[in-house]
């Protein structure tokens, strides 16, 4: 057989090499460097920009070159994580992400924070309380972030701190409360003061409470961020790039400006003639957001809200003032992400992510989706994650999910599992892709699993054993040597697993003893198969119900299909009960 050329390999996500595929077809990482974890350039990709968060430092630092870190004018004292990595030191928030990031160590999570690659957006209120630090940045494993929020037609503070802990067990890595209705204040106090993960705002929201937009000033503005900073808030949006200069771009967009801030703050530019006074303010608000070092997400106000606005004017030109906000930021000594698009056709994806990281320098993006289609409201966390897998290999280092409430309501529990899993989904495929090293580790374990036919951890290893069991169980409640989709005689697992020269189902860590009779559906499982509306209320209850004696277990063996003594036997019964 002629050898047939691969691409360049970057790292292999196993980090014991398991199986026969070569290995990522990414680039090789270059951690320390622009690129860290990326993919391959299409040809005319915008490339990396050659600053980082160093060639911005503060007026009166000094970069060593002997060490490489910064000094600092006498009497200085570092606040937030961006100033203790210029100068050299590793927090003990830095060593509880490298942690958690198994394939860095703390000193390289100092350096990409110097660098403005990575922030870890930790308040130093909320370390106080329960936050667990983490880390945002390409060279770490990608993120994801839940919204919710109460509105002024639906929920309130304990179903959102509900929601919190629900976002929590599926796996969000941050939480926005996006609350425009009910007590916010005490919903974020609630928020904060409960959570695990970082909590990021968008502050207008609270600031415009009982007043116009016009009334906006100065004053109202700074206040308010500086009582957010103090309940504990992580990381906020502010979005400070929407310029007046920008709003002429808007007028021919088929749907305008879809950012509530974005929005907000043009009715208030028009009305006064002036510019944005998040923009104007900026210094003065990186003062309050140092003070406890929370976490700029420089908003995306002119994000396009549909495929027909993508990467037009509006949107380039904002992009392009975020990397002047990120860069005056930076002279402030805080921490920066930026805020990506929302909808948008797949094919500008990756112009997109390599148009941010030259003009903000590398700072780590934070995109919405984006949603590839318009034109399947109710399946919007589809829609979307597809997008957030391309934007995330292309570079994104977190994605803001999207549920299938998506453009038609606020949220509900459920919702917020959908949007979770779909884009833990999505992070977890462009981690693989991207060949950050272990990734791939418990999908192995799992593939070695389903060889040897070991349904129980099988389900142990699923992201949502839940879901996976009560499946299983709907077509054929026996832990079998074959599944219900192929049946005894045409289960390809079973076959390759009996071939002698093959490794397949071989490895005895994962060895079972022979099929048997499954426990009764928990009540999770039960609601799961409930909501499919599949079965029968008959077929529920003897699926959630069953015992041994229901099932004809006798001496110790359950009289089902696959427990017998010969493959004939085996055949009937599963043809009596399928």
């Amino acid at each position: 057989m002629a050898s047939i050329p691969l691409p360049q390999l970057g790292s292999n996500p196993s980090s014991t090499g398991a199986g026969t595929t070569p290995g990522s077809f990414a680039n090789a990482p270059e951690v320390g460097g622009p690129r860290t974890f990326s993919s391959p350039d299409t040809p005319g990709m915008p490339q990396p920009s050659d600053k980082t968060a160093w060639d911005f430092l503060p007026d009166g630092w000094l970069r060593d070159p002997d060490s490489g870190f910064a000094v600092a004018p006498a009497g200085f004292a570092p606040i937030t994580q961006l100033e203790h990595a210029r100068l050299g030191t590793v927090t003990p928030e830095m060593r509880r992400v490298a942690e958690r990031e198994e394939h860095l160590t703390p000193e390289q999570i100092r350096d990409e924070v110097a660098a403005g690659r990575m922030v870890i957006p930790a308040n130093r209120v909320h370390l106080g309380y329960k936050l667990d630090p983490m880390a945002i940045g390409r060279a770490s494993k990608t993120k994801v972030n839940a919204n919710m929020g109460a509105s002024p037609i639906s929920s309130g503070t304990d179903e959102e701190v509900e929601k919190l802990r629900w976002a929590e067990r599926w796996e969000a890595d941050t939480v926005m409360d996006l609350s425009t209705g009910g007590d916010l204040d005490r919903t974020r106090e609630a928020i904060v003061r409960n959570s695990t993960v970082p909590i990021g705002t968008v502050p207008i929201y609270s600031m415009i409470l009982g007043r116009k937009i016009e009334d906006l000033d100065e004053t109202t503005i700074l206040e308010a961020l500086e009582h957010q900073a103090r309940q504990g808030v992580d990381y906020f949006t502010i979005h400070a790039g929407v310029l007046h200069e920008h709003l002429p771009y808007v007028t021919r967009r088929l749907i305008g400006i879809v950012s509530r801030g974005g929005s907000l703050l043009a009715k208030w530019m028009i009305h006064h003639g002036k510019q944005n006074p998040m923009n104007t303010l900026w210094e003065d608000i990186c003062q309050v957001v140092r003070r406890y070092d929370v976490t700029f997400s420089i908003g995306d106000g002119l994000r396009p809200g549909g495929l027909a606005d993508a990467s037009d004017a509006a949107q380039l030109g904002e992009l392009e003032a975020l990397g002047e906000l990120t860069e005056r930021a930076w002279r402030q000594g805080c921490q920066v992400m930026i805020e990506g698009p929302g909808h948008m056709p797949f094919d500008q994806i990756e112009y997109n992510m390599k148009l941010q990281r030259r003009l903000c320098h590398g700072a780590p993006f934070y995109v919405l989706g984006p949603l590839v289609t318009d034109m399947f409201p109710g399946y919007d966390h589809i829609t979307s994650c597809i997008g957030a897998t391309a934007a995330a290999y292309h570079g994104a280092s977190m994605l803001c999910y999207v549920t299938p409430k998506e453009h038609l309501g606020l949220p509900k529990r459920d919702d917020v599992k959908q949007g979770c899993v779909a884009y833990r989904i999505a992070a977890h495929a462009a981690d693989v892709a991207l060949g950050i090293p272990g990734t791939r580790d418990r999908d192995d374990e799992l593939t070695k699993a389903r060889a040897a036919l070991n349904w129980e951890k099988h389900f142990e290893l699923s992201f949502d054993p839940d879901v996976a069991r009560a499946y299983h169980d709907e077509d054929l409640d026996v832990d079998t040597d074959f599944c219900a989709m192929c049946g005894h005689d045409w289960c390809s697992v079973r076959i390759s697993k009996e071939i002698t020269q093959f490794v397949s189902g071989k490895d005895e860590a994962y060895a079972w003893d022979k099929p048997k009779i499954t426990e009764a559906l928990s009540p999770d499982q039960r609601a799961i198969l409930e909501k499919r509306g599949v079965l029968s209320p008959e077929e529920l209850h003897r699926l959630a119900s069953k015992t041994r004696h229901e099932m004809g277990a006798d001496a110790g063996k359950a009289a089902c299909h696959s427990d017998v003594a010969s493959d004939d036997e085996a055949k009937e019964r599963q043809g009596a009960e399928l």
